[in-house]
């Protein structure tokens, strides 16, 4: 998804649409978010079932109302060190290529919303392939939030290997 998709629809949803809401959570000290139209729920951590062979970020499987969906942790993925899974934990049921993921992250603080003049793209001397995670921030006075692009945290191959354990 790109920042125009994100702003930019047809003309009767581009009035509707003057801002989004944003599911806020944390990872360590920074804020991210995830557009809620992507997310279809919010759960607490479940027992996971190890996946032999899966890419290290992810954590394991479970079993969310009889459909079997893969939980990585974002943290992990973005090169951190693993997440502590406390009280706080949360995993972000979100739809990835058609397809449902969990996303372990430290804590769901909020929903935003946001103008479309607080969206800006991510600044030009972020580089690298972390960077391509990321296709928005989102800015308000000194608060900034790092919108996720969900479809670049996977290649092309780990989403055919997902999709393999689901």
């Amino acid at each position: 998804m790109s920042l125009s998709a994100l702003t930019r629809h047809d003309p009767q949803e581009r009035r509707l649409r003057q801002e989004i809401q944003l599911a806020c959570f944390r990872l360590g000290t920074e804020m991210y978010a995830i557009d809620i139209m992507r997310i279809k729920e919010i759960i607490r951590p479940q027992k996971l079932t190890a996946v032999p062979r899966a890419p290290v970020f992810v954590e394991g499987m479970i079993n969310l109302r009889g459909t079997v969906l893969p939980v990585i942790d974002l943290g992990k993925r973005f090169g951190l060190p693993a997440l502590p899974v406390d009280r706080r934990s949360r995993v972000i049921i979100c739809a990835v290529f058609d397809r449902f993921v969990g996303i372990l992250v430290e804590e769901v603080s909020e929903v935003r919303r946001y103008t479309r003049q607080e969206i800006k793209s991510p600044p030009e001397f972020v580089k690298g392939r972390e960077s391509e995670f990321f296709f928005a921030v989102c800015q308000r006075e000194d608060d900034l939030v790092m919108v996720i692009d969900l479809e670049k945290l996977f290649s092309t191959d780990e989403i055919f290997h997902l999709s393999e354990l689901q």
